[in-house]
């Protein structure tokens, strides 16, 4: 079937009348073509911080399970994700299955001795880790490090995480780094990553820079916001204190990177996968105008990750909904079609 859609195109709300010709959106009637949706249409959801493939922390990848989170994306009407870490390196289906979401991917994490979840990741010195992080974003584009780690824990110094930000963009790849503590944070800001994940107790102080580097930030919000209350009702403790006083100021660290102009990202990090919408909502509970959650987690992240939204040209991916969901979040979890690579997946 050849896939057509019109209606209201976000961002702008102009009126488009879309025809799938192979894997790339025209306005040129293509022959044989059905209106398969009209409403109001997104360039496609993005899930830019999500780990699919193992069921707990260390688990190996598992073919099986990597799919079955996948398609609880493409449920969802996520049909691009990025995944800043992964339990293995994955399939040669990945990203590329046509019923799955496109995806970007920086393999298995990088981190210190003696710090991250056992079994994953690969561990690696100081001297190490420009040359592992370098070799890893020459095959897929992307590097991830984990910059800090438990409380009390030793960040990746400043000097080591430039050395690896110069190591990465020397061959053309991007860094994210993993950051929930104050030191992480400066050494990834300073160096001038790609983008900070998480970013709790991130100093304001750097937002600033961040906006003039293009350093995105993808703040999993709603994650943290799942747990804060159990984090509560714990013992006192100094990683109680970490968590509680991070994951409560971290609503208004989004707001204040949203206004010094820092690309915000939409990522869930957690499983169950598919939960974009819940994370474009928490975005919103912040302060955020509901257009900026949105772009978060569609045009906005798209185009931080090189693709185009609903113009021609541009790959043909789209979600679908009745109404405007700028006026109505909860209506994210409820798409009249999902378009995925010119064909209709849900």
């Amino acid at each position: 079937m050849i896939v057509r859609v019109r209606g209201r195109a976000l961002p702008d709300g102009e009126y488009v009348d879309l025809y799938a010709d192979g894997d790339r959106w025209t306005t040129d009637p293509v022959p044989g073509a059905e209106l398969v949706a009209e409403g109001w249409l997104l360039p496609g959801l993005v899930d830019s911080h999500t780990h699919p493939g193992a069921e707990a922390p260390g688990d190996p990848m598992d073919e099986e399970i990597l799919r079955a989170d996948l398609h609880r994306h493409v449920d969802a009407g996520v049909t691009m994700i990025r995944s800043p870490g992964l339990p293995g390196e994955p399939p040669e289906w990945f990203g590329a299955d046509p019923e799955l979401p496109r995806a970007v991917h920086a393999g298995p994490w990088i981190a210190q001795h003696g710090q991250f979840f056992d079994g994953w990741g690969r561990r690696a010195t100081h001297a190490e880790l420009p040359v592992l992080a370098a070799a890893q974003a020459l095959r897929t584009g992307w590097a991830k490090i984990i910059a800090d780690w438990s409380v009390g824990d030793e960040a990746v110094p400043p000097d080591v995480m430039t050395a690896v930000v110069e190591a990465v963009h020397a061959v053309g790849g991007r860094v994210a780094v993993h950051s929930q503590h104050a030191a992480g944070g400066d050494a990834a800001v300073a160096a001038g990553v790609d983008s900070v994940e998480h970013g709790m107790w991130l100093d304001a102080g750097h937002l600033p820079d961040m906006a003039a580097r293009g350093t995105a930030l993808t703040p999993t919000l709603s994650v943290f916001q799942s747990s804060l209350a159990a984090a509560r009702e714990r013992e006192n403790s100094p990683r109680k204190r970490w968590f509680v006083g991070g994951a409560e100021a971290h609503p208004a660290l989004v707001v204040a990177a949203a206004e010094a102009g820092v690309t915000i990202l939409a990522g869930t990090d957690s499983r169950p996968h598919g939960g974009i919408s819940a994370e474009i909502r928490a975005l919103a509970g912040t302060g955020l105008r509901p257009h900026d959650a949105l772009a978060a987690g569609s045009w906005a992240a798209r185009e931080y990750l090189g693709l185009p939204g609903l113009v021609p040209g541009a790959p043909a991916d789209a979600v679908v909904y009745a109404e405007d969901p700028r006026t109505d979040l909860t209506q994210l979890e409820h798409p009249v079609a999902v378009i995925l690579r010119g064909a209709r997946v849900r």
